[in-house]
């Protein structure tokens, strides 16, 4: 008895992409964004600002230790979170901008995966050869002397970028002249060397092999893409009413005259990706243009006009083809989609921006006692306690006077001081313990729950806070 064959497997092995090298215009935009973009990830912590005495002089620093975040001129507290949350929103104002005017321009561009897998195929480049070169030492069964020492080699070079990054990393959170010289010597925190360890890993794996598999797979944003892009979203694009019928030119035609395109591949072979854009918008692609580059390359040597392979939009498609021109490239970028994310964009950013300016150099927050609400003394006054943090902000100490508001004879007493002022550190916080006393011939007519403000004034520059709470007595 025969046996029935095996249904046919769901699973195709991935099949390794091998771009091959290309010049152009994309090409070289792309050049200068990876220098540009890893110049600043790697240098960016070198970088001095002077904030004056005792204060880290490193242009941007994380400091997780004493809560703060240094951007040059800029010092950012942990209640000032928002000026974090508003940067990740202006962030993603701006991919839903871009995407919505050029499609996926940051994934082809300025992503991370991008601009490292780019990195790493230019080392592969370097020492294994181009497309070719490649292919064929992928395809060679037999691992040689000569296959071992490419592939070893390779493998190091990317393991260095590996922990170049690893390394650039932390030292965004710490001094980074210091940190390195404990990370030589050994004498640095374990966390830091367990970061680095997991980030030259991951950037070993993601560059140097996952690649394409990382934007088809890991990444959410080709999945939700569609959303930000309509009709006169500007993208790559194949013309295909030009380029078909396609096939190799002849010199004397004897069927059926061809289109531009002459199937040479060659807008495949340079795809990092690995796809054919000549089937159409794909959710892999990821808006490189290096296609353009390498069909305008073929164009001008078979003589035919570039823009077979371009930067189009949809709504253009009927224009092209009944032959008249397509619209201007700023009528597809500045529409009422567009310039609504602008406007967005910008309002979020000005909003910043004015939140810095206006920011005080000083500032407290109260929380009052509750355990118990209010005391009463053995001379018959009700006590409350708070305990009030004194924010300085100032690159020298400083020295504040409290003082309160809302209910006339209220008295204000500080543990540890002798007055109602106290000495604030240069650039922290201080915690005081602060009692707030109504006077016995006055507790009998302080309510249940009085509004009350606490003030504190800078005595050096007459800046002044307030925080409103209330004061706790026994009632009528």
């Amino acid at each position: 008895m025969s046996q029935s064959p095996s249904p046919p497997s769901l699973f195709s092995s991935r099949e390794p992409v091998f771009p091959r090298r290309v010049s152009g215009k994309f090409r070289n935009l792309k050049w200068g964004i990876m220098a540009v973009t890893l110049g600043i990830y790697y240098l960016m912590p070198w970088l001095r600002w002077d904030r004056g005495l005792n204060l880290p002089d490193q242009a941007v620093l994380v400091d997780l230790a004493n809560r703060r975040f240094y951007f040059l001129w800029i010092e950012i507290w942990p209640h000032e979170f928002y000026f974090v949350a508003g940067l990740l929103i202006m962030a993603g104002l701006g991919l839903f901008l871009f995407t919505s005017a050029l499609g996926r321009v940051w994934c082809g561009y300025a992503c991370p995966q991008t601009v490292w897998t780019d990195l790493f195929i230019l080392v592969e480049r370097w020492i294994e050869g181009d497309r070719n070169a490649r292919l064929k030492l992928h395809r060679q069964s037999t691992m040689d002397l000569r296959k071992a020492r490419l592939r070893v080699t390779k493998w190091v070079v990317w393991l260095l970028i590996g922990l170049a990054t690893g390394g650039a990393w932390v030292f965004y959170f710490a001094d980074a002249p210091t940190l390195l010289t404990n990370l030589i010597s050994g004498t640095a925190h374990p966390v830091a060397y367990t970061t680095m360890a997991i980030l030259t890993l991951t950037t070993f794996f993601f560059g140097g092999f996952a690649r394409e598999q990382i934007c088809i797979y890991a990444c959410p944003w080709p999945r939700i893409q569609a959303a930000m892009m309509d009709e006169d979203t500007l993208t790559v694009g194949y013309r295909h009413w030009r380029g078909e019928p396609r096939g190799k030119h002849r010199k004397v035609e004897t069927e059926t005259p061809k289109g531009d395109c002459i199937d040479c591949m060659a807008c495949v072979n340079v795809c990092p990706m690995g796809i054919d854009i000549r089937d159409g918008q794909q959710m892999e692609c990821i808006t490189c243009a290096l296609c353009i580059d390498a069909c305008d390359d073929v164009m001008d040597k078979i003589g035919k006009p570039r823009g077979l392979i371009d930067y189009m939009a949809l709504s253009d498609e009927t224009r092209e083809q009944a032959g008249d021109a397509p619209r201007s490239v700023w009528k597809h970028v500045f529409r009422p989609r567009t310039l609504f994310y602008s406007v967005l964009w910008a309002g979020v950013g000005l909003a910043m921006v004015y939140a810095l300016f206006i920011r005080p150099e000083v500032d407290l927050t109260v929380a009052p006692v509750r355990n118990p609400t209010f005391v009463v003394l053995s001379d018959g006054s009700i006590r409350n306690t708070y305990d009030v943090r004194l924010r300085n902000k100032h690159g020298e100490a400083r020295e504040f006077a409290l003082s309160l508001t809302g209910v006339d004879g209220l008295l204000i007493e500080l543990e540890s001081q002798d007055d109602a002022t106290v000495m604030v550190p240069a650039d922290a916080a201080k915690l005081q313990r602060v009692y707030i006393v109504a006077p016995k011939g006055q507790a009998a007519a302080v309510a249940d729950s009085t509004d009350i403000r606490i003030w504190v004034e800078d005595l050096i520059s007459g800046e002044r806070a307030n925080k409103r709470t209330n004061f706790n007595g026994k009632g009528q």
